[in-house]
């Protein structure tokens, strides 16, 4: 497979707002590749970020797309809105009464890409069902699908995708577990590729905790054909993260896996909500996810960090400000020095 870069570097598409088609435009404009998140987002919503990404740049670009869990049992969602209920008092919003479960519009996103195709489509939480992938490959659509175990690995290769995004515990954000309620392995990313590996034939990008040179250079070194970085974006000129976010990506120590936001294992920022009601969370998405949007808004309203849901991976510390295009080149720059430490040489752009 043939890929549309001059460096190795992919913006990871990260939902709820920090993935913009400026950011997407950016990075390729540096030689990278940038993806859009369509998670949670209207299929109007996703068709103009593609419109808009289309406008600021004639690289190629991907679109990332959830993939709908069955419902999850409402006793233990009921349990939890009844847990949160006092911070839902001291933040002044109403709790949903009732929560349900929805596809984030799967299948007229999927029909939308079919009449408009883009370059790349890559999936998390899961993968397609197999007619929906050929249709999307007789689109002439390459796609990607995430992985955090050899088992996941199998079941994507099988299904015909083009290469795998091995996404590792480090990973800022949700774990693209294909289950909401699996407790996701804990094998370090280049363990985790050396694994998937040993399953499958598939092209490997390498995802999770990868916020310098250095750490590019060992997936690249270990077998990955990119490095795919998220966190490693939140803080540049075109990132849709908050201020707030931003701020807490270099004043906050350390971050955690939890449940408490979303229902699914994420690593975030650890804070004062985590601490309160990590132990409550059922394995429930995205029923847990509507059921605290109005507590998070409310706390990213007022940019009181305690309370909202930062994504960091465990590199966020290393996240850089300024343009999203010098980043990236910078870290480019950084990678192949690293590599010429370690061998005397510079490494070969792919």
């Amino acid at each position: 497979m043939a890929f549309d870069w001059e460096v190795p570097l992919i913006a990871a598409p990260m939902a709820g707002g920090p993935s913009t088609p400026e950011l997407v435009a950016a990075v390729n404009g540096a030689g990278g590749l940038g993806f859009l998140a369509a998670g949670y987002r209207t299929v109007d919503g996703m068709l103009d970020q593609v419109r808009r990404t289309r406008e600021l740049t004639d690289r190629p670009f991907g679109v990332n797309l959830f993939v709908p869990a069955p419902p999850s049992d409402p006793g233990p969602v009921l349990a939890y809105r009844e847990r949160l209920r006092p911070e839902a008092e001291r933040w002044g919003v109403e709790l949903p009464a009732e929560v349900r479960s929805d596809r984030d519009g799967w299948e007229a996103k999927l029909d939308a890409l079919l009449r408009d195709p883009v370059p790349y489509v890559s999936y998390t939480f899961g993968l397609p069902g197999r007619d929906e992938a050929d249709a999307l490959r007789a689109a002439g659509i390459r796609q990607l699908g995430t992985v955090t175990s050899p088992e996941e690995a199998r079941a994507a290769t099988a299904l015909g995708m083009d290469a795998l995004t091995v996404q590792g515990p480090e990973a800022g954000g949700h774990r693209g577990t294909h289950r909401a309620e699996d407790t996701p392995g804990a094998l370090p990313l280049l363990e985790l590729l050396a694994a998937v590996r040993e399953v499958t034939p598939l092209p490997l990008i390498a995802a999770g905790g990868l916020g310098d040179g250095p750490a590019i250079a060992a997936v690249l070194r270990a077998g990955a054909v990119a490095a795919q970085l998220g966190t490693a974006y939140l803080r540049t000129d075109e990132s849709g993260a908050s201020a707030a976010h931003r701020r807490a990506l270099a004043e906050l120590p350390g971050t955690t896996v939890t449940r408490a936001f979303t229902g699914r294992p994420a690593r975030a920022l650890r804070n004062a909500f985590i601490d309160r009601y990590d132990a409550d969370a059922p394995p429930a998405y995205p029923e847990v996810h509507r059921l605290t949007q109005p507590l998070r808004a409310a706390a990213t309203r007022r940019g009181d960090v305690e309370g909202m849901h930062l994504w960091a991976g465990t590199a966020h510390a290393s996240a850089r400000e300024g343009g999203a295009a010098t980043v990236t080149r910078a870290l480019w720059e950084d990678a192949q020095r690293a590599v010429q430490g370690a061998r005397g040489r510079a490494w070969p752009v792919l």
